[in-house]
């Protein structure tokens, strides 16, 4: 049967002007090169570049400097560590011009003044974390907190250019019917969960130290088996690699349950809208998510296939996100911020049917 709309429609005198289109455009640069800076740390990784710079316990002479100088020399290991601190401070900078432009010009815009501001400090913070992975050696539980991190810091960015676009101040935000909120954050809880184990998996590799050798890690702790493991399904308790293995795909479990969840709601109650075009490309980029997953375990270890599972974890979580903010009404202006020229067009709730 049919259901009232899930969000109330605004009147079209509520819906302000977005911010400019400079700002609109340095939100969304911020979050290509923030996907960009993700990536390049997976080619950090998979290319033992973790320690180009220095080994462990080397201080100030490992970071922020390389090798002890201001700029790498020519060992391609230092010089695509290197190249990732770069990108790092150019992001880090891009995230402050952002926060400064918010709070000297939309101030009145709460939600991006605060989400702009909170990647600022996140960011110093992630720098911060960055360096503590290097001085203590790739540790396993640093490098998760690194990727957990970054994608936090993604999923920020995702909002102020989700909150900076026209017509999306004060107007009613996508609805996908009773109980579709509460599932997709839960799913995008249980996507970074996820993501970070994965984090924590790699970090066991420790690529970068010296005495690595393949299979070392979590990575290989069940063999060339998937869905099972070295003959069971979740066979926990026989060792402590297997169990940060099996705590990956248990997540990963839980998030396909989640995320297919969503596409039979929103299938059913909202097929051919924008809510369900969202929704069903969190599918298709969760099904070659699996499958990337499964060709790691089942193929010899291809760091272009490492790479490409965290690239498309990346796109997965963004899409994630986006769909998430797009569920949330963003809050118009304070008074004191001038006033649209002319009224923009309410955009109308997207009616579902239960």
């Amino acid at each position: 049967m049919s259901a009232a709309p899930s969000a109330v429609s605004a009147a079209p005198s509520a819906v302000s002007a977005a911010p400019s289109r400079g700002f609109r455009r340095l939100a969304l640069a911020t979050g290509v090169a923030t996907f960009l800076l993700i990536v390049l740390g997976g080619v950090v990784r998979v290319s033992g570049s973790g320690l180009g710079c220095g080994p462990a316990g080397s201080g100030f002479h490992g970071w922020p400097l390389c090798e002890g100088d201001l700029l790498p020399g020519l060992d391609l290991n230092s010089v695509i560590e290197y190249a990732h601190r770069v990108v790092a401070v150019t992001v880090g900078f891009m995230m402050l011009a952002l926060a400064v432009w918010a709070w000297r010009r939309y101030r009145g815009r709460r939600g991006i003044v605060l989400a702009a501001t909170a990647a600022v400090v996140l960011v110093a913070a992630q720098g911060l974390l960055g360096a503590a992975t290097v001085e203590e050696g790739l540790d396993e539980a640093l490098v998760a907190a690194h990727l957990g991190l970054a994608m936090v810091l993604l999923g920020l960015l995702v909002y102020v250019q989700h909150a900076s676009r026209p017509g999306v101040a004060g107007a009613p935000p996508l609805g996908g019917g009773r109980g579709f909120r509460p599932l997709a954050a839960t799913a995008q809880g249980a996507l970074l969960a996820t993501i970070v184990a994965g984090g924590y998996m790699a970090g066991t590799q420790n690529y970068g130290r010296a005495d690595y050798q393949l299979g070392d890690g979590a990575h290989h702790a069940c063999g060339r088996e998937f869905p099972t493991c070295n003959g069971d399904f979740l066979p926990f308790g026989i060792g402590r690699l297997i169990d940060i293995h099996l705590t990956h795909r248990v997540l990963m479990y839980l998030t396909s349950i989640l995320i297919l969840a969503l596409v039979m709601l929103v299938v059913r109650r909202a097929a051919g809208t924008r809510l369900a075009r969202m929704t069903l490309a969190a599918g298709g980029l969760l099904l070659a998510q699996v499958v990337l997953g499964a060709l790691n375990v089942w193929l010899e270890e291809y760091e272009v296939l490492i790479l490409a599972h965290l690239t498309l974890a990346t796109i997965l979580w963004g899409n994630l996100a986006a769909l998430n903010v797009s569920l949330y009404p963003v809050r118009a202006p304070a008074s004191s911020e001038p006033a649209p020229a002319r009224p923009a067009t309410g955009r109308p709730a997207e009616a579902v049917t239960a």
